[in-house]
């Protein structure tokens, strides 16, 4: 699931394009974003009581790196459990 940042609304249909992907957008009067701390690229894990489990930036961990991709997966797999 993903949630866009308020005035940023103009990029939806693309990154919709060909997925069936839960997409938000954020509103100037909701500001999920700021009630979050989020940033660009912010991976925000939730866990079963839907609270915040951690944070993982993309920007600063960059997937194509193995030991990066493998250590997201494991904080999805703990937030799981």
């Amino acid at each position: 699931m993903g949630i866009n940042a308020a005035g940023l609304e103009s990029g939806n249909a693309a990154i919709c394009a060909g997925r069936k992907l839960p997409w938000l957008q954020d509103t100037s009067s909701a500001n999920v974003w700021r009630a979050w701390g989020a940033s660009t690229d912010d991976v925000v894990l939730l866990d079963s009581a839907n609270e915040t489990f951690a944070v993982y930036n993309l920007f600063t961990h960059n997937l194509a790196d193995t030991t990066k991709y493998a250590e997201l997966k494991g904080m999805l797999l703990a937030a799981a459990r």
